[in-house]
């Protein structure tokens, strides 16, 4: 007997270690705790807790590590829902239904230790968590080491002024398109400083922005910077055409009457020369067209030429002016006179008698057949 006794002991040590081992962390597991926050000022700041089991009568929050009755904030009852200020409270704290502690327009000294004691029906626990109230900075700064560069040759460092130390929450535009790493663009670590090693002229509008709240993202002051070119002479690159009304697929839609307003522009270098052809025949040199009461004559086609003297490249882009599409109009209402109503109910039934009549005959021809057959 002992010396079974003896074989079956380490079997029975270990199920008592697994016993001890499931009820330490049976407890762990059901003890309160508080989430740590990062809140800013001027905002409101939430301390959660987790691991609150059911049946909890009363949550009580105080300033510090203990819960002595001389540090408590506000306490709270869930059932009948009831709230109780104490020495520490100063009106801007409140409990939610779930015990959570918010304070409102939270300030920097709201920074600091709290703790929080749950009540339930067969005892209490106590947790202690931090709060951290930083400064809200507002709009980040920025600022470059040149205000103006040769395009695609001088490099510029921009630098984003923020006191976040996040990376995650520093985002760089250029012209109002969000940068990333490339050949041409590095950041650094912190991502407060973009360096652009070839800049172009169509990205010489730079911002960062920061989040210090998610889904808040604050944008600082655009820099537009100088860019020169040393091509003595570029362009035109494109031609933009527009138009009040507005052009669709180059179908300008206007009223007789009304007034057309067309501009055309270019980016040249020199200044582009601009032509307006209408229906064939030169119309105008200037860059804008304003037909302050529209005509037929003025309908038709209309081009719009930029030459560049210098490069010898021209472009153009056509509109045509035209009446809005007119729906076919369906006419529903119609009107019968009074005369035609009573003549054509007089027709319809002369018409019903003589259908009749020629029923109710062909009916006897069909049983008078019948009976001299029969016969």
């Amino acid at each position: 007997m002992d010396v079974s006794r003896h074989r079956h002991s380490p079997w029975r040590q270990l199920v008592l270690v697994a016993s001890l081992l499931a009820c330490w962390i049976c407890q762990i597991s059901s003890q309160i705790s508080i989430i740590p926050f990062v809140g800013f000022e001027g905002f409101e700041s939430f301390l959660d807790i987790e691991n609150v089991p059911e049946g909890v009568q009363e949550y009580s929050w105080y300033r510090g590590t203990n819960d002595s009755a001389e540090n408590m904030i506000v306490s709270h009852i869930p059932s009948p829902r009831s709230w109780q200020s104490g020495p520490m409270s100063s009106g801007r704290e409140n409990v939610s239904r779930l015990g959570t502690l918010v304070i409102k327009d939270s300030m920097l000294n709201d920074s600091g230790n709290y703790t929080v004691r749950v009540d339930f029906n067969n005892g209490s626990q106590t947790a202690t968590g931090w709060l951290e109230v930083q400064e809200f900075e507002g709009n980040p700064g920025i600022s470059a080491n040149v205000s103006s560069v040769v395009e695609d040759m001088d490099p510029v460092a921009a630098f984003c002024h923020t006191n976040i130390t996040d990376a995650t929450k520093i985002k760089w535009y250029m012209s109002g398109s969000q940068v990333s790493s490339s050949d041409r663009v590095t950041f650094s670590s912190d991502r407060k400083t973009l360096v652009m090693h070839q800049l172009s002229r169509y990205n010489r509008i730079l911002q960062c922005a920061t989040e210090y709240i998610d889904g808040l993202p604050l944008r600082s002051d655009p820099i537009i910077l100088t860019v020169f070119s040393l091509v003595s002479a570029d362009g035109p690159d494109n031609v933009r055409l527009s138009s009040e009304p507005y052009t669709f697929r180059g179908i300008l839609s206007a009223e007789i009457g009304s007034r057309v307003q067309m501009n055309c522009t270019s980016t040249s270098h020199p200044r582009s020369q601009n032509h307006w052809i209408h229906n064939g025949s030169f119309l105008s040199s200037k860059a804008s067209i304003t037909l302050s009461s529209l005509t037929w004559e003025q309908m038709g086609n209309y081009r719009c030429i930029v030459e560049n003297s210098v490069t010898q490249i021209t472009m153009y882009s056509d509109v045509r002016i035209q009446r809005p599409f007119q729906f076919p109009v369906i006419r529903t209402d119609f009107s019968i006179s009074g005369f035609l109503v009573i003549g054509s109910i007089v027709m319809i039934v002369l018409g019903s008698v003589y259908l009749c009549g020629i029923l109710v005959y062909a009916l006897i021809t069909h049983f008078s057949t019948r009976t001299n057959q029969a016969i």
